[in-house]
C-alpha cells in the first residue's frame, strides 16, 4: 500500500504518531492578557471539548495581569493547568516562544491566538495529526468554516492572504494567518522561530514547513470575535512580519511548481 499523501501530493512523514492512536498527549499553549472575564469560560470549553490526556500552559507577561488570580484559583484543583511567566520579553511572539520552551517533548502542541477560537475543532485536529499531518490548520475560510465579527479590514486582509496563497501555489490552508494551529513538537524544534512581533509565528512555521514539503492540512473552524478582555492583535505593527512569511511561502510554492514541471 502506498503511504498517504498531503494536499500537495507529498508522502506523509513516517516520524509521526500511528494512525488510530488514541492517546496522543496534547499541550495547549494559551498566551493571555487581562482575561479575567474570559478565563473561566475557556476552562469550561477545555473540559468540554479537549480529549485527555492534555495539559494547558497559560503564558503571561506580568504579575498585574488580571487573569492570574482567576487562573490560580482554577488551577488549584486542576493539575493539568499551569501558569508560565514569559521571561523572554513582553509581547505575543515571546509569549508563544515561552510556551514552546516550557512545553514537554510533545508530541502535539496547540497554540491559541486568543479566547475566540472554537475548541470543538481540537478533536478533528488530533485525528488528522494521528493520520500523519505534522501541522493542522483550523480554517475560517475553507468550506464549512466561518468568521463571526471582527474588524472588517483585518478580515479582508486575512482572507485575501489565505486564498491567494492557496490559489497561486497550493498552500495547504485557505487560512494562512490564523494563529490557532496544531504542531508536531519535534517539527517546531527543527524549524526554529525567527518572528519577534506577534502572531505571524503561525505563518512563519507553516511557510517553513511548506517549503520543506512537510505534510500539512486544514479543517474547518468557526471564529467568534471576543466579547470581553483586551485584544493583543496589532495589525500595522505586525504587518511586515506577515508580508515576510507570505513572500517566503509564495517563493517556496513557485519553486516547488517549477521543480515538478
Amino acid at each position: 500500500m502506498d503511504p498517504p499523501t498531503d494536499r500537495s501530493g507529498d508522502h506523509l512523514s513516517p516520524n509521526t504518531p500511528p494512525a488510530g492512536s488514541s492517546d496522543v498527549e496534547l499541550t495547549l499553549i494559551v498566551p493571555v492578557y487581562n482575561e479575567a472575564e474570559n478565563f473561566p469560560r475557556l476552562v469550561t470549553e477545555i473540559e468540554r471539548h479537549v480529549p485527555s490526556p492534555f495539559r494547558v500552559l497559560v503564558v503571561y507577561d506580568f504579575e498585574e495581569d488580571t487573569t492570574l488570580p482567576v487562573a490560580r484559583r482554577l488551577a488549584a484543583d486542576r493539575p493539568w493547568l499551569r501558569l508560565v511567566r514569559n521571561d523572554i520579553g513582553r509581547g505575543a511572539a515571546n509569549a508563544i516562544r515561552a510556551g514552546f520552551q516550557e512545553a514537554p517533548a510533545g508530541p502535539a502542541l496547540v497554540v491559541m491566538a486568543d479566547l475566540s477560537d472554537d475548541l470543538a475543532t481540537i478533536p478533528p485536529m488530533l485525528e488528522l495529526y494521528r493520520q500523519g499531518y505534522r501541522i493542522v490548520c483550523p480554517s475560517r475560510y475553507m468550506p464549512g468554516g466561518r468568521q463571526i465579527g471582527g474588524p472588517r479590514l483585518k478580515r479582508m486582509l486575512s482572507r485575501t492572504a489565505g486564498w491567494s496563497l492557496h490559489a497561486l501555489v497550493g498552500f495547504p490552508t485557505h487560512d494562512a494567518t490564523n494563529n490557532f494551529r496544531l504542531y508536531d513538537a519535534e517539527l517546531v524544534r527543527e524549524l526554529g522561530i525567527e518572528s519577534t512581533a506577534g502572531f505571524e509565528i503561525a505563518l512563519e512555521l507553516t511557510a517553513k514547513a511548506f517549503a520543506r514539503g512537510v505534510p500539512i492540512t486544514e479543517t474547518p473552524t468557526t471564529w467568534h470575535d471576543r466579547t470581553a478582555g483586551e485584544a493583543r492583535f496589532k495589525l500595522f505593527q505586525w504587518l511586515p512580519g506577515y508580508l515576510r512569511w507570505y513572500g517566503h511561502a509564495l517563493t517556496a510554492g513557485l519553486g516547488r511548481r517549477k521543480k515538478r514541471s
